[in-house]
């Protein structure tokens, strides 16, 4: 069933910080009902997480601290792209900061989001292949743990307390399918 986008009366930024914009929607649906939705606006130009698989089928993993859990997680690299960046040159660049490797075939997967609801970000998948040594100087405070980890199993993975953001998870499903659906 298709719908129309609800009409937006009026836009006001109620907070702001260095990475979000808090906005406020007053909003009209179809049926003439008005609401008004709190939505976190996203500043700057989105983000990638990429799934750098070596030739042995195991993908590139870190461990690294996050503020929001307050521990360390192991997931996939990401980061923010530059202003003016492309997709494929903001993975190329994080997997050399973040893992010490570029890639020479880069793949864009799809974007994914998290709570769309109330959240403006995507970040774009990328599937990075024909990996060779390359580090780039990143801004991570500490160094970044690299955990090699085979593709087949994702089912062990998901189970491990310290794996357990979402884009993450959907991701290395997403890229573990496409790359058994090759011939």
């Amino acid at each position: 069933m298709s719908r129309d986008k609800p009409a937006v009366h009026e836009r006001r930024t109620v907070a702001r910080s260095r990475l979000f914009e808090v906005e406020e929607l007053d909003l009209e649906f179809s049926n003439g009902a008005h609401a008004c939705f709190e939505r976190l606006v996203s500043r700057g130009n989105g983000a990638v997480i990429i799934a750098p698989v070596r030739d042995d089928g195991h993908v590139l993993l870190i461990r690294e601290y996050a503020a929001g859990t307050h521990r360390y997680e192991l997931g996939l690299p990401k980061g923010r792209m530059e202003y003016g960046e492309e997709i494929i040159a903001a993975a190329n660049r994080e997997i050399m900061e973040e893992v010490g490797y570029a890639g020479r075939r880069l793949t864009a997967m799809g974007s994914l989001t998290v709570a769309p609801g109330y959240m403006s970000h995507q970040t774009h998948l990328v599937l990075a292949e024909d990996l060779y040594e390359q580090r780039a100087e990143g801004d991570e405070p500490e160094a970044i743990e690299v955990v090699p980890w085979p593709l087949d199993a994702l089912e062990e993975l998901v189970q491990r307390e310290d794996c357990t953001e979402a884009r993450s998870i959907a991701a290395l499903y997403m890229i573990r399918e496409h790359l058994r659906s090759r011939p």
